[in-house]
């Protein structure tokens, strides 16, 4: 029996996300410090470079959460099982599902009641992911959800009542500023009905040199995933950025947890996107990116402050990384 499985795409979705693609960078652009956002890296040629990244020896978090999923799967799912009830189990930014297949797998086995429902903004993404459940888990019923968090999260209400469990993997709460993941989490309990769970991926404080590493490789893998989304605007947007004028540049601090990327203007230069011109002083940078790392105080004061309580948490056997499940209060 092949996989059950539907994509569920916005309403006039390509309309919309060019416009919006447009809008977003038009409108960061024009703060101060100019900024993009980076929910807009994954065009196929980012999908691929992210790949190549989480390949990288240095990128140590895909290793540490890959290492909760394979490694302590039984537990992950027996917090997912314990209500015995039928589910829903919504991924958020799924990607590839390369983690998470392998709780997929377990639940299968376990003769779980549920529907697998994986929400990325990457069409082509979710078509890989596709094709490897297909491949790994033909039998599984699969709805696939393009679009943004929060839009498809709504959809899978519409689609079904049953009990919602959301993964939110990969340390994805940390590519918000603090203040943005808080209402991020806020928005996600008023998503969710009383004793729906979440399962949050955090990247933790460590050392610092081994953070920074991790985003500032010696191939140059990030540095060509940052300056790939100058050539994404160029390609879509019409817009003439010269990728050579422009370096990638990343720093941590150990204090704040913030790991922040850059892009820098190696000269004066002008740069038009929809008719519209905006000019760059030499050495003038583009905010591109948060990689937030937090301690185990910041986890449960997010949890709680968002109307969470923490049920479990889950180690890699390193203690890098931390899988913590809530439930909706």
């Amino acid at each position: 029996m092949r996989s059950q499985s539907y994509t569920i795409h916005s309403d006039d979705e390509a309309e919309h996300t060019n416009y919006q693609f447009l809008k977003d960078v038009l409108d960061g652009l024009h703060q101060e410090p100019k900024h993009l956002q980076s929910k807009y890296f994954y065009d196929k040629k980012g999908d691929a470079l992210f790949q190549e990244i989480m390949a990288m020896p240095e990128y140590y978090l895909t290793r540490c959460e890959m290492d909760v999923f394979q490694n302590k799967t039984n537990e992950l799912a027996s917090s997912i099982m314990e209500d015995t009830s039928p589910f829903d189990l919504v991924e958020l930014g799924a990607g590839d599902a390369s983690k998470s297949m392998h709780l997929l797998q377990h639940l299968k086995n376990a003769k779980a009641d549920f529907k697998y429902m994986p929400i990325d903004i990457s069409g082509n993404i979710l078509s890989v992911l596709n094709e490897k459940i297909q491949e790994n888990i033909p039998n599984l019923d699969i709805t696939l959800l393009e679009g943004d968090y929060f839009d498809m999260l709504k959809k899978t209400s519409k689609l079904s009542a049953r009990r919602k469990v959301v993964l939110f993997l990969g340390s994805n709460i940390g590519n918000m500023e603090l203040d943005e993941a808080s209402g991020f989490c806020n928005k996600l309990r008023k998503n969710l009905n009383k004793g729906d769970i979440v399962l949050v991926g955090f990247d933790l404080k460590k050392d610092p040199k081994i953070i920074l590493n991790a985003y500032n490789d010696p191939k140059g893998i990030t540095a060509s995933f940052n300056l790939n989304l100058l050539k994404r605007i160029n390609n879509e947007l019409k817009a003439d950025f010269n990728l050579e004028q422009f370096e990638h540049f990343q720093n941590y601090d150990p204090l704040t947890g913030a790991c922040r990327s850059y892009l820098v203007s190696l000269e004066n230069q002008e740069v038009t996107i929809d008719g519209q011109s905006f000019y760059f002083k030499n050495n003038e940078v583009i905010y591109m990116e948060v990689s937030q790392k937090f301690s185990i105080t910041d986890m449960e004061e997010m949890a709680v402050n968002s109307g969470f309580k923490t049920v479990n948490t889950i180690y890699d056997s390193k203690e890098w990384f931390a899988d913590t499940f809530w439930i909706a209060d």
